[in-house]
């Protein structure tokens, strides 16, 4: 790899990464955003290796990565990559996507919540209760952030790329979650969150009518991330930014999760997971 005054390339430290259910978006430090592909596995592995937040076929989502990003890093690169992902789950995710990475030989593997990488794609002030509701293909998220932090997730299997799956059904959905929050809300954030207003991201932004709707149903302002679909990526890509520099990226086996800013401290693989996250399925979403 070729440096200049001795420092590498951006391609060489920086990868931002969103592995979703139906879409995988891949933003290159230096470059911008080079990929927005289907999440569809190689011939004789699994055809969908990534299942409604879940990695189901670790080798065959490596194998795609690996696949699309081999001409677009240099041969020498050891990049650091953010990856965002589900705030359920997350310390599992955070096993099988490191897996996964390996085929990028990443210097260090660091992992933000997708609600957050929203918030900061969106420019918000972390400072204060904020509502992020995420509709994707195939899962729905509702996370109650404080200070950048995780304190509420709830999620439903449930999105735009379900066959039948109606904007009302949807717009449900998130109610109900959205009123189970307000119910279990100790800390009393929700009345505040709720007056600021709702951040809507994910490609169920894109349908004017479930924004409409949602509108009407919370009683609350809806207020949506430009170009919501990529929001996750370019948040992750933000925070790439930000944590590049940070001591604990530096040198081989690196690994951690983003704080609430994406730069200041730094969680083992082994932190807990957030605070209170409860999971609604399609049979108890009341």
């Amino acid at each position: 790899m070729r440096r200049r005054s001795g420092v590498p390339r951006p391609a060489s430290w920086g990868v931002a990464l969103d592995l979703g259910s139906a879409r995988t978006r891949v933003w290159v430090g230096g470059r911008g955003p080079v990929l927005d592909v289907p999440t569809v596995g190689l011939p004789g592995a699994a055809r969908y290796p990534v299942r409604r937040g879940v990695i189901v076929d670790a080798d065959g989502c490596a194998g795609m990565l690996g696949r699309l990003l081999e001409h677009r890093l240099p041969r020498t690169a050891h990049p650091l990559v953010v990856l965002t992902a589900p705030v359920l789950d997350l310390p599992a995710y955070r096993a099988a996507a490191r897996s996964v990475v390996e085929v990028l030989r990443p210097r260090s593997v660091l992992t933000v919540p997708g609600a957050r990488a929203i918030a900061v794609a969106a420019g918000a002030d972390l400072s204060r209760p904020l509502l992020v509701v995420d509709v994707g293909a195939h899962l729905t998220e509702v996370v109650l952030l404080d200070d950048g932090a995780v304190t509420d997730a709830r999620r439903v299997a449930l999105g735009t790329g379900d066959p039948g799956a109606a904007p009302g059904g949807i717009v449900d959905a998130v109610t109900r979650m959205v009123a189970a929050t307000l119910r279990q809300d100790d800390a009393s954030l929700m009345p505040a969150a709720l007056a600021r207003g709702v951040l809507l991201a994910g490609g169920g932004a894109l349908r004017p009518e479930i924004t409409y709707r949602l509108t009407g149903r919370l009683h609350a302002p809806v207020h949506v991330v430009p170009a919501p679909h990529t929001a996750a990526v370019r948040g992750a890509a933000r925070l790439l930014e930000s944590a590049r520099l940070h001591p604990s990226t530096r040198g081989p086996g690196a690994s951690g999760a983003l704080d609430a800013s994406g730069a200041r401290s730094w969680a083992s693989p082994q932190a807990p997971a957030p605070a209170r996250p409860r999971t609604t399925g399609p049979a108890n979403m009341a």
